[in-house]
Order: C-alpha cells, then structure tokens, then sequence
C-alpha cells in the first residue's frame, strides 16, 4: 500500500477521493447543458405555460451574462422577479426540466427566461402581496433546494415543480450559496449554516404578514438542513411556531437522524405538519452518512424499523417509502422526477383531502406509504407540498453527479442507525456493527 507524508499508510477513502478528482479534472466538458442560461429572450410561444416567482437568495450577483447569482456568499440578502417560460406538453414529459441544447432558448421547446428582474426588499414585499392574493387560499410555497445546484438549476427545477404540480399557492425559492460542484460539499454545508438567519427572517415576514393564511415548506436534499434549523432557530425565539405554517416536505433529507430528533424537540408540541419522503438505496446519502462518521441520514432510514417507527409516530409524522419505486435514477436519490404520474396523483388525492395510501397508486410503481396511528389520519396536507418531490437531481441538471458519489459510496445501500443510544446491556444488530 501507498504512504503519504513519511510513511504513513493512506486509507482507501484517500485513494477514491484522488480517482473523484482525477475524474473530475479529466472530464469537463462530459454532457450536460448550456451554462448561464438566464438572459431573458422574446416571449415567442404564447401557448407555452408560464410561472413568475420571487427569488430570495444569500448568493452573491454575477457579472457573468446569463447567470445572474454565482455560488459566493453575499453579504446581505437579494431579491428578484423571475418569470419561466415551460414548453408545452406536447415536446416535454412532465416531471421533467427541458434545458435548451443552445442558446439562446426557444420557448416552444425550450425553459426559457422571460423575465429576471432585480428587487429591493420593498419591491419583494409589494411582489409577495400581490401574488398573495391571487391565490385562493393564501397560501405560500417556499423551495429550498439541496446540495450542488448552481442558480438556475434551482430556478428552472422549481418552475417546473409549480406547473406540474398545480400548485395555486405563490411560489418563493429560496437558494443558497451553492457552487454547484461535488467537490464544494464542506462549503455547500456552511453556506446552509450562512443562510439560518435570512431565512429565518423570511419565515419570521410570512408569519407576521396577515394577508398570508398559509405557508408550506418543500426541501430537498442538504436543503432540508437548512430549513429545519431555521424553524427551530425561529421557535426557540419566539417560544413556538405559528400555526400558519401547516406543511413542511423533506426529501431525501441530508441529515442527521439523532439531529433531526432533537430538532424536533426544540421546536415544541405545535409544529407542522411533517412529511418524509426516504428510500433506503439513496446512493448519495449512503455517501453522506460515510462523510457524517456513519450515522444514518434521515432520508435513507427504514421507517418500519424501532426506534423509527414509534419516533414518528409519536411526532405524527407522515412517511413515504420510495425505495420499491423503480428509477432511471442510477443515484435513487430523487425517484419523483421518473415517476411525475406519481407525483400528479398524490397532489390530488392531498390537495383533496384523501388519505394517502397505496391502493390509490394502480401506475406501475409501488408507493409505501409508512404511516401508523395517528399520523395515518394525517393526510390531509396541501397537494403543493407532496406534488414537490420532483425537485430532485436528473442527470442533465448534475453533469456526472451520479458517477462520481457512486465511485465513493460505492455499492452498498445506507444501513439505519437508531434515533436513539444503544443500550450495551440489551444489544441490538444495530449495536453490534
């Protein structure tokens, strides 16, 4: 075996770390779509759907043509006006982002920008309002993405969330310093911590607005991080959180399961609504968990398993099993965007006040939905919040992605690990490993 530094021994993990880059370096030009593709273009597909939302980000503004917001941190938050053009059904498959092969984008085939307009943070109170009333209930959906997103995956993923979910709510993303990088994942990880307190601002904002009845919350990925601190950040000062927040979705959530417990602890008896979407052959989190010192993360436990079971049940919290949905995914880490029937139906049997089990899904693929006592009568959350999970990785979006952390987690799927300590006394096959 090698030696690095004066004969000491280089572990394995070293030597994948020193493949990832060389593959990296070596690659950089492998597939993928045209970078800095914001510049608005000529509205020139009336019949193409549209979807306007207010950007909220902690990025900092690019001097680069078309990419509006880079990975850097800014010193104080910004705003913007945003306005996507989606081509019609007829050249995309729902559930799916169509990136221009060039530029500039074509709105009858392509997601083009139409719009992107800088706000103050007046402007983005009057926008807020606005849209707010337009909606029949209310209502606002806040996005956050995950990990390795440059700025306008995160733009273009969650338009395409809005239009093919339905949703009437009014529709904030909330993007965070990412450099959109597999390598940047200590820097993605910070800048989620950089971001607690503009989020939380915005939280606080939406909580005091009275013209806003209802707030509900979609993340994915090291997201969910990022807005479960907030909420707790935001309950811990002002004693509980309010009752307009109603739905938060976390998907395949990068986070720590004891972590996350104990986030549900500090935020108090009246939190909302939870749902967890998870899938045990999660590739990315199998990584993750081997970065976190293999502690299982929250998106690839097995809900069925104690402590887990009983956990969320007692949290009245709803879990959706993806990990018998079939997936072009090679990273089982966003299953939603192969299955957008899945995700259609869910969204309407929610939004109209169904319980949410399996025998409603007859498309081919099995949902699990892991829900006992009283969280099975939960399933009445807005059909926003579950039509979300398509806010995932494709493989356009994350040039070599899946290659790469699969050459680092490597076969394995990610094994649970109990919410609480091990008791020595009374092992377990968790205990033992």
């Amino acid at each position: 075996m090698g030696s690095v530094g004066g004969g000491v021994a280089a572990p394995r993990s070293w030597s994948r770390w020193v493949v990832v880059c060389v593959v990296v370096v070596l690659l950089p030009g492998c597939g993928g779509h045209p970078k800095d593709v914001l510049t608005p273009v000529a509205d020139t597909s009336p019949q193409s759907p549209k979807v306007d939302m207010l950007i909220a980000t902690t990025r900092t503004r690019s001097t680069v043509p078309g990419e509006m917001f880079n990975g850097e941190r800014a010193r104080a938050p910004a705003f913007a006006d945003m306005t996507i053009s989606i081509p019609p059904s007829k050249v995309r498959k729902e559930g799916q982002v169509a990136w221009p092969k060039r530029l500039p984008s074509n709105p009858a085939t392509d997601f083009a920008t139409l719009k992107a307009d800088d706000l103050n943070v007046d402007e983005a109170k009057k926008w807020l309002s606005a849209s707010v009333r337009k909606t029949p209930d209310g209502s606002v959906l806040v996005f956050i993405h995950g990990f390795n997103n440059r700025f306008e995956d995160a733009v273009y993923r969650f338009a395409q969330i809005v239009h093919d979910s339905g949703v009437h709510s009014a529709p904030v993303l909330v993007t965070w310093p990412s450099r959109g990088s597999l390598l940047a994942y200590g820097y993605d990880r910070e800048s989620t911590n950089y971001t607690r307190n503009a989020l939380e601002t915005l939280f606080q904002y939406l909580a005091k607005d009275p013209e806003v009845k209802e707030v509900s919350i979609l993340a994915h990925s090291m997201g969910n991080w990022l807005a479960l601190e907030s909420l707790r950040q935001m309950a811990i000062r002002n004693g509980r959180l309010p009752a307009k927040f109603k739905n938060v979705m976390l998907a395949a959530p990068d986070v720590d399961v004891d972590v996350f417990s104990q986030q549900i602890v500090d935020m108090g008896k009246q939190h909302p609504q939870f749902t967890l979407f998870v899938s045990r052959d999660d590739k990315a989190l199998a990584f993750s968990r081997r970065v976190w010192g293999d502690v299982s993360r929250l998106g690839a436990i097995d809900p069925e398993q104690e402590p887990y079971k009983k956990e969320l049940e007692d949290n009245k919290i709803v879990v959706i099993d993806l990990t018998k949905i079939k997936s072009g995914d090679s990273m089982n880490h966003g299953k939603f965007a192969e299955s957008p029937q899945i995700v259609q139906l869910i969204g309407q049997r929610i939004s109209e006040g169904q319980t949410l089990t399996d025998s409603h899904v007859g498309l081919g693929d099995q949902i699990l939905v892991a829900t006992t006592g009283a969280a099975a009568a939960a399933g009445n959350v807005a059909g926003l919040v579950l039509a979300a999970p398509v806010a995932v990785i494709d493989q356009d979006t994350r040039d070599n992605y899946a290659t790469h952390v699969g050459s680092l987690s490597g076969p394995g799927r990610a094994q649970p690990v109990a919410f609480k300590k091990c008791n020595p006394a009374r092992p377990t096959p968790s205990c033992q490993r």
